[in-house]
């Protein structure tokens, strides 16, 4: 910076004295010179001057003397993830929890004590903000740029308001919007809470804004996605709030998102990770990203890492019983279709009553349905067979899908369902989301004939007649993912299912792994075009 100006006004004459003095002093900003000027450090023929805009006339020898830069804060050592740099600026990597500059409630700690570690140039600097061009959210991860002389400050701070500085992030949101979209919204401050913004029109003091997103990826529950969004406006908390005003907050956004929303992430899922411009004194063009930080990823995996529900299925006798209760020897929640019906069927159950309104004579002394009764009724009569079905298999299915859920609220990485007839019900076409895995268990018809007719008594037409209501073994076999034998001693089916249980914890870290791969390669990918903006017009042609 320098620190003495001495000249005699010629052409300057009739001029403002700022203007005069921030044409030779390009390096700093018209603002500081005007402090300057009010702080008694400019001299003209002699005598001080402290009006900015006082008139220059030719022939006045005007002397400015600037003290020393007294910049008051302290440079931290500590670790600065700087990406590229040269003598007037540098990129960095800001991780997230680390506020950019300091203010009241963050005097120390900042990125800008940090700077001043490894670039002391920036001492040179005036103010609390030495450098900073633009600033990202204290939990927001990713790009910044920083100015190290106040010269390559006042350029770049001209490029970034003539929307010349082109910045994408990348979010992770709740659901999944169209693969792409806008949202023009002007941002203005909250009504009622401070520390918030909020969509407000622009007659109500809101400013023009303009959000622009892809979809990247999508989970694939649909339950989030990630999103690459380009902002052409830099107001505050843009991306959080459009994307929350469209219905897509952020995940872990403890400011704009609702609770459930907010407890998916440790922080909020926004990272810097695209940013392009052209050097602001060579003109060359210039182009920075960052893939992914390692606590997104995580989140993206964990939240994407379902649960895995498993089916139990097969036909009468193969053994399904003794798989789901080897299952619940290991530690595995598990549920059956059968132990449901039962209770449905049980008096006071939801079947019975249903029945009690429709076919009375079915219902036992106790008021509970007669098996022995509805199986020939249903088979005399296909209306009721087909309405009995349909309520029972509708009440089983919900049921289901709750054990499900809330085995996976209480952090079982598998949980079962004993479901005999998952395929004839034609559950395994989009009923459950995420959809199970189906594991068969098989075993020659011949040999299951035989234990349940010697286990539950069942005569051999009474055999046929439910396995004819069933898919064949072999098509059930075929249509499962997992399939267990189940024809050896008790010992080789306990063997088994421990084999299972091991090839169902290998699947889901290989899951993980393919997707943590998937994710880091899209965010090392280049950064998608954006579709063209509307034809409304676009407030990234608006210079201030």
């Amino acid at each position: 910076m320098t620190a003495t100006l001495h000249f005699q006004v010629m052409n300057e004459a009739g001029q403002r004295l700022d203007r005069v003095l921030s044409l030779r002093l390009a390096e700093l900003s018209r603002g500081a010179i005007q402090k300057a000027i009010a702080a008694g450090h400019c001299h003209i023929d002699g005598l001080a001057v402290t009006a900015a805009a006082y008139k220059l006339r030719a022939g006045q020898e005007v002397r400015l003397e600037l003290p020393p830069a007294g910049n008051p804060l302290q440079a931290e050592a500590a670790e600065l993830d700087v990406l590229w740099h040269d003598e007037r600026l540098l990129v960095c990597n800001k991780p997230a929890g680390l506020t950019v500059h300091p203010c009241p409630s963050c005097p120390e700690g900042t990125l800008v004590h940090r700077l001043l570690f490894h670039f002391p140039q920036l001492a040179r600097l005036d103010g609390l903000r030495p450098g900073i061009v633009h600033r990202l959210d204290k939990d927001t991860s990713g790009l910044l740029l920083v100015a190290l002389d106040e010269a390559t400050r006042l350029r770049l701070s001209q490029a970034f308001a003539r929307r010349e500085v082109h910045k994408t992030y990348l979010a992770l949101v709740q659901g999944v919007p169209p693969d792409s979209g806008q949202c023009r919204e002007a941002i203005g401050r909250h009504p009622t809470a401070k520390i918030k913004m909020a969509v407000v029109p622009e007659a109500r003091g809101g400013k023009a804004a303009l959000s622009q997103w892809r979809v990247l990826w999508a989970a694939p529950d649909r339950s989030f996605a990630l999103l690459a969004v380009r902002i052409h406006t830099g107001r505050t908390h843009q991306i959080r709030v459009h994307m929350q005003h469209v219905g897509h907050p952020l995940l872990g956004d403890a400011l704009y998102a609702p609770e459930a929303v907010r407890r998916r992430a440790p922080r909020q899922m926004l990272h810097a990770w695209d940013m392009a411009l052209a050097h602001p004194w060579s003109g060359r063009p210039m182009h920075f990203s960052c893939p992914l930080p390692q606590d997104m990823l995580d989140t993206a995996v964990i939240q994407a890492s379902r649960m895995q529900r498993l089916v139990v299925t097969g036909n009468p006798g193969c053994g399904k019983s003794s798989v789901c209760a080897a299952l619940d020897a290991a530690g595995i929640p598990v549920i059956s279709a059968d132990a449901i019906v039962h209770e449905l069927y049980a008096p006071r159950g939801a079947m019975s009553q249903w029945l009690a309104h429709r076919r009375d004579d079915l219902l036992a002394k106790d008021g509970s349905v007669d098996r022995a009764l509805l199986r020939p009724a249903m088979r005399q009569d296909a209306v009721l067979r087909k309405d009995v079905e349909h309520m029972a298999h509708a009440l089983v299915r919900d049921r289901v899908a709750a054990f499900w859920e809330e085995a996976e609220a209480q952090g079982h990485a598998v949980a079962a369902a004993e479901i005999p007839l998952y395929y004839e019900c034609g559950w395994h076409v989009k009923t459950f989301v995420p959809q199970p895995l189906c594991l068969c268990i098989t075993c020659p018809q011949t040999m299951r004939r035989q234990r349940v007719m010697m286990s539950r008594g069942w005569s051999a037409a009474h055999f046929d007649e439910l396995e004819s209501w069933q898919w064949p073994e072999q098509r059930k076999a075929a249509a499962s993912a997992l399939c267990l034998e189940n024809t050896g001693s008790p010992e080789q089916m306990q063997e088994a299912v421990q084999a299972l249980l091991t090839d169902l914890h290998q699947r889901q870290d290989a899951a993980r792994a393919a997707l943590r791969h998937e994710l880091r390669a899209i965010s090392c990918a280049p950064c998608p075009p954006m579709p063209p903006c509307s034809s409304i017009p676009c407030p990234c042609t608006e210079h201030p």
